[in-house]
Order: structure tokens, then C-alpha cells, then sequence
């Protein structure tokens, strides 16, 4: 590879690279992005594609995820993976569950947002499998694409329509001022931004290091089409002891002494349900989280075998046969994201909790206004 040069150069594909490439060349900036793959094959496809609000944290990563989703929704017309549903319901099972969506409500981030009874549910969307939910928090705000599909889609568009370059197959590994070595050769770039991903070893190793991350493994599943559609994502009760936005809620510690009690199991394994659907009909479910160095990349069909538990429980269904099962695995830390300046041109952005897809159009919006002193 020649000698070349741009304006901004992006280390890595993954969505956070994606997102910060995209408002540079908005910026009307010359970008590259670089990736040791030949496409994407991390966080960024191994996800629910569900773009997710309502739950974050308040404050900023709930403003994060607002400005995320309306970019999506901007953009999702021009790729070949569109919205496949829109909206949330996260179905209450128990009385203590109903306490906290009903105390989320009359939150400033709870306001679009209804506690709908189950009568009322079943009369909106006939057909929908219930369970034995006492109610469901309805949100307008979130929508569904498919991942594995709309990362590859963002990049064609990315190159279509804001000229942006790939350099794929290409590993970089070291950054000397406003230079780049790869595994193909030099690449200068006025200002530089690293989105590593879980990488941790080979750009900014000790800055990294500092941060004592670990990396979250996650059992995840698609599952034959039940024969319905489902009008919005489904999430249940193990949710909303695991999502800041309602874990920060007063009545949220008496919901986990009764799940503690009652689903041990699933909290042991950071079991929580998330059901969404593909344009083919079938379902994305899942997921699981364990947290280490280096977690084993081994699926078991134990932790499998709790989130089919949850799902049967909260729908009120058989399990349709799975037809696909995946690890995934994304960086975690004790913040959500963090963005460093190893120098003044250069930036090092990681989000840290597993919510790239909602919250990385957000995040690289403030921070390549900021890097280079420019509003994309």
C-alpha cells in the first residue's frame, strides 16, 4: 500500500468507528477507516440491533441514546436493513415489577412512556402472547434493525455517499504523531480517532490497562418464527434489575430480593430477556453476561436453556427450535464510555457497556465537534 493521507483516519469498523467516521465526513472531512478484518464481526453484528432508550442511565447516556436513535432513523432508509419494528414493552410479572415501571413513569425519561394494563395490551395488539403479565411500560422511542445486516450497509453507505475510504485487512499498530503504521504501510492523518473495541493490546495498551476493563460474554440465540409478529421489542422483569434506569428507582431493590428469591439462577448468570424480531420472522433472544480477561468462548446449553426458561415464563409459550447460537462479547468498565486525547489530534473512544448501538451516533457527535472544533 502506498504512502497516503487524509484529514481524519478511524481505527476500527465496528459501530463506535462507524459513528465517528460518518460525522467527520459530514464535517467535510477526507476519513479512512481502518480495520484488521474484512468486515465487521464483533459487538457491532453480535447484537439485538435494538436501539435501546428507555432504561439507560439519566443524563447523558440517556441523551446519547435519544440523538442515536434519531440518527439511525434518519439514515435507515438509505441502507438495505431497515427498521424492522419500533417501540418497547417490558412486561411486568410480578406486583413489585409493576411498582417500578409505574415509578419510571413519572420520571422526566418516563414521560412518552405508559404503564398499559394487560387488558389494554391485548386490545392494541391482538394476538400478542402475554404470559401471566400483570402489565407492560410501553416506550415509543426505541426501534430494531438487523445488525449482521445494517453494519455492512452502513459501511456501503458510508463509502457511497460520503466518499469515506476502507482499509480492510489491515492491522494498525502503532501511531507515531500524525502517522499510522499498518500491516500495509504508512497512513498520515491530520487528526486520528482509535476505536478498539475489546482490543485491549494493541493501540494504547497501558491507557487501556488503567481502566481495569474486562470483557463481557454473552449467550445469544435466534429462534424459529413463532407464526406472529411482534409489534415492539419484549423485555421482562430480570430487566429492570439490570438497567440503570430503573435500578437507580427507589422501589427497585425490593423487585430483586423477590427475584433473588424466586430466579437465583438468572442473576447468577446476568440473565435478562430481550426478544426482537427479523424481517424473515424469526426471533433474536437473549442474552447472558459474564465478565472476565479472557472468557472462554464456549457456548452452554445450561445458561441456553435459563433464557428459553424466561422467555416461555413471560410469553406463555413454547420456545420455537433455535436455529443459530452465538457468544458475543463487548468491553465493560466502571463507566458506560470514555474518550481520552492521547494527544491533542488524536482521540481514544470506547463504550464500555454494551451499548454501542444505542449510544455511538451520540457520542461521536460530541466528540469529533470537539476534536475538531467543527458542529457536523
Amino acid at each position: 500500500m502506498p504512502r497516503t493521507a487524509f484529514d481524519v483516519a478511524v481505527v476500527g469498523m465496528g459501530i463506535v468507528g462507524l459513528a465517528h467516521a460518518y460525522w467527520c465526513a459530514r464535517a467535510g472531512k477526507r476519513v479512512v477507516v481502518i480495520d484488521r478484518d474484512a468486515r465487521a464481526t464483533g459487538a457491532s453484528i453480535q447484537n439485538f440491533g435494538f436501539i435501546t432508550v428507555t432504561g439507560q442511565a439519566a443524563g447523558d447516556m440517556w441523551s446519547l441514546a435519544k440523538r442515536s436513535r434519531d440518527v439511525w432513523e434518519s439514515i435507515a432508509p438509505a441502507l438495505s436493513a431497515p427498521v424492522e419494528h419500533y417501540g418497547l414493552c417490558v412486561l411486568a410479572q410480578r406486583p413489585e415489577a409493576l411498582d417500578v415501571l409505574q415509578s419510571f413513569c413519572a420520571t422526566e425519561m418516563g414521560q412518552p412512556c405508559e404503564v398499559a394494563t394487560r387488558s389494554e395490551i391485548e386490545k392494541r395488539y391482538p394476538g400478542m402472547p402475554l404470559g401471566k403479565s400483570l402489565a407492560g411500560l410501553l416506550s415509543p422511542f426505541e426501534l430494531r434493525i438487523e445488525a449482521p445486516r445494517a453494519i455492512p450497509a452502513l459501511v456501503t453507505y458510508l463509502q457511497k455517499e460520503w466518499d469515506i475510504a476502507l482499509q480492510t485487512n489491515t492491522a494498525a499498530t502503532q501511531i507515531d504523531g500524525t502517522t499510522i503504521g499498518t500491516s500495509a504501510g504508512q497512513i498520515d492523518a491530520q487528526h486520528i480517532i482509535v476505536c478498539p473495541g475489546a482490543d485491549f493490546s494493541t493501540l494504547y495498551r497501558e491507557r487501556i490497562g488503567n481502566r481495569n476493563l474486562k470483557k463481557c460474554k454473552l449467550h445469544m440465540m435466534r429462534l424459529a418464527d413463532p407464526g406472529f409478529r411482534l409489534p415492539f421489542a419484549v423485555q421482562s422483569d430480570l430487566s429492570l434489575v439490570r438497567y440503570e434506569g430503573y435500578t437507580a428507582l427507589p422501589e427497585a431493590p425490593a423487585l430483586r430480593n423477590t427475584i433473588e428469591n424466586e430466579q437465583s439462577d438468572h442473576l447468577k448468570h446476568g440473565i435478562h430477556l430481550i426478544v426482537v424480531q427479523n424481517s424473515d420472522g424469526t426471533l433474536v433472544v437473549g442474552d447472558s453476561h459474564h465478565y472476565g480477561d479472557a472468557p472462554q468462548p464456549f457456548y452452554e446449553s445450561a445458561i441456553e436453556a435459563l433464557i428459553l426458561q424466561e422467555f416461555e415464563r413471560v410469553l406463555g409459550i413454547p420456545a420455537p427450535p433455535v436455529l443459530e447460537r452465538w457468544i458475543g462479547v463487548y468491553p465493560w468498565g466502571e463507566t458506560p464510555y470514555f474518550v481520552e486525547a492521547p494527544a491533542p489530534h488524536i482521540r481514544l473512544v470506547m463504550v464500555t457497556c454494551g451499548a454501542g448501538m444505542s449510544t455511538a451516533f451520540g457520542l461521536a457527535e460530541k466528540t469529533v465537534h470537539e476534536l475538531l472544533e467543527h458542529t457536523p
